[in-house]
């Protein structure tokens, strides 16, 4: 929350009276006092009033710019049924919102001509049956006009410097929408020409009830979208047209605000103003799209949300619920020693191989420091092990076109959203060791790094730290003869290979494997020790190997 705005509980649904209508200015009780009757017209008492006009001019009409309230005592008409007819029929070309007729000077009694003119022209006639200085009733009426005029100003003023500064604060989207839901008090949702949800605000138990039968409330918001930018609805919904460069891209959708129609209307206008400035200052190569896919997968991840709020959201966001099996994905680019390479496109990418890949939708978006993230949704019942390869594979083939090697760790499949948490933190380690270890497939699984995914699944945890030192401490404050004992395992003792290897002559390398058995008080020939070395130095690579891979893959 920015410290210029005012705080939530200054905030919520205001409503300046910006109109007042036939209906409201006869409820004052200024008027009530000079006994208002209602002769004609009753059906049309919500017409705005824009303006009292006192006049007894026959000819008052083409002085009308439409919405007034004429007050009049019709002295210049008594005696003239025609005329009387024929001001209403005025009245009625000139769009006035109501005749008020003060009774006692010219009428003693409704006149009938007028009567019957205003009720077939639809023109609301109200007649005072006692004496009403129509000085005070101008007052009265134009006071709260322009006291809700000014309200107007002051409201949209309010609105606009807060989210403004938001902007130009660098706020992310969602800040801007709290803001907006501060100030409308209800649930905010924003969502593409798709009606795929793409950010929402407000109260998270309405939140909740709106997003679980998205399906529904989706097409309602598509039939009440007017032809105009802004529409308002008596129910207290707002549905706001979004564009930028003069393309709509998405609607804002306002649920259940319990301020004025008026407000309403301004608060939508000054929140379309302030997305499209967020969306020109943004980054244009990290779209909305991503960014609530992005949020979506965090939540899913880190297990943030309740999975039944999670369940809606992915729905709503478009992503398949229902008789599904969900597999997570972690892509990681790997350096290829070019300078200046810019992997930001890898998520759309990613994205375009899942969208052309059959039987398959998904969520994807970067996830830093993780890389890309994809959550698939695969059909109950399909191979999804199958559908993976595909997907892994098309990947695979769209980054090489671009020059980049890439790898691919997935977790297990989940038949439910509450595992993707623990499936997701799997395919986090499993896409760690691939990076140190490329899998000779497309994409890796726990099975496929066996004892190096083990430690690094373990390769915070304190106890395997210790166990590193134990089993290497002075050879890692040594990393030639580190890098010997390294060679030596991996070809498989054979000190032949060991020393081509290494570049070194047989006997050089002998006198360096002593070194190590002095350092570390052990015999190379033991199997048991030589074990523990070995998944030692594995947990060694794995707390470095892949951040300095990761470093290499952001340069290259």
């Amino acid at each position: 929350m920015s410290e210029h705005a005012p705080t939530p509980a200054a905030r919520g649904p205001r409503s300046p009276a910006v109109r007042l209508t036939v209906r409201d200015v006869l409820d004052l009780d200024l008027v009530a006092t000079w006994g208002p009757e209602v002769a004609a017209g009753a059906a049309h008492l919500d017409r705005p009033v824009r303006w009292l006009h006192v006049a007894e001019a026959t000819d008052v009409a083409v002085m009308l710019t439409g919405g007034e309230m004429v007050l009049t005592t019709g002295l210049l008409l008594a005696g003239d049924d025609r005329a009387q007819g024929d001001y209403i029929e005025s009245m009625r070309r000139a769009d006035v919102a109501a005749v008020v007729l003060g009774l006692g000077r010219a009428f003693r009694t409704t006149p009938e001509p007028m009567r019957r003119a205003a009720e077939r022209c639809g023109i609301p006639l109200i007649v005072l049956h006692r004496p009403a200085p129509f000085v005070r009733m101008t007052e009265e009426v134009h006071s709260r006009l322009l006291y809700g005029r000014f309200a107007a100003l002051s409201l949209s003023d309010d609105i606009r410097s807060s989210l403004t500064a938001l902007n130009l604060a660098g706020a992310t989207l969602q800040q801007l929408l709290d803001e907006i839901a501060c100030y409308s008090g209800c649930p905010v949702v924003l969502v593409n020409l798709a009606q795929r949800v793409l950010a929402s605000a407000g109260d998270r138990a309405s939140l909740s009830e709106l997003l679980r039968d998205w399906d529904r409330v989706s097409r309602q918001v598509a039939e009440r979208a007017g032809s105009g930018p802004v529409t308002a609805e008596p129910d207290g919904w707002i549905v706001v047209d979004l564009e930028a460069r003069g393309r709509r891209w998405g609607r804002l959708v306002l649920f259940g605000y319990a301020g004025s129609e008026e407000s309403g209307l301004i608060l939508g206008a000054r929140a379309a103003e302030a997305l499209a400035m967020h969306r020109l200052l943004g980054d244009r190569d990290h779209g909305w799209e991503e960014q609530a896919a992005e949020a979506l997968l965090l939540d899913l991840a880190s297990g943030a949300a309740r999975p039944g709020r999670l369940f809606t959201r992915a729905r709503a966001a478009g992503l398949p619920v229902d008789r599904r099996t969900f597999v997570p994905v972690i892509v990681r680019v790997l350096g290829d020693g070019r300078a200046g390479g810019d992997h930001g496109d890898t998520p759309e990418l990613v994205g375009r191989a899942v969208a052309e890949t059959p039987e398959v939708a998904g969520l994807v978006a970067r996830i830093e420091p993780e890389g890309t993230a994809a959550l698939l949704s695969i059909p109950y019942g399909t191979d999804s092990d199958a559908v993976l390869r595909r997907v892994a594979v098309r990947v695979r083939e769209s980054l090489a076109l671009r020059g980049r090697r890439a790898v691919l760790g997935a977790g297990f499949a989940c038949s439910v959203l509450d595992e993707v948490r623990r499936s997701f933190a799997e395919a986090v380690h499993v896409a760690d060791a691939a990076v140190a270890a490329p899998p000779d497939g497309p994409v890796a699984r726990l099975g496929d790094v066996r004892l190096r995914g083990l430690v690094r699944l373990l390769r915070d945890d304190p106890e395997l730290q210790a166990f590193i030192e134990r089993e290497l401490g002075p050879l890692l404050r040594d990393p030639s003869l580190l890098g010997v004992l390294r060679t030596y395992l991996e070809t498989g003792r054979n000190k032949s290979l060991a020393a081509r290897a290494l570049h070194v002559s047989r006997p050089t390398l002998y006198r360096r494997l002593q070194r190590i058995e002095a350092l570390l008080g052990i015999d190379l020939e033991d199997w048991e020790r030589l074990t523990s070395l070995y998944v030692a130095l594995l947990a060694h690579d794995g707390q470095t190997a892949p951040r300095a891979e990761v470093r290499r893959s952001e340069r290259g």
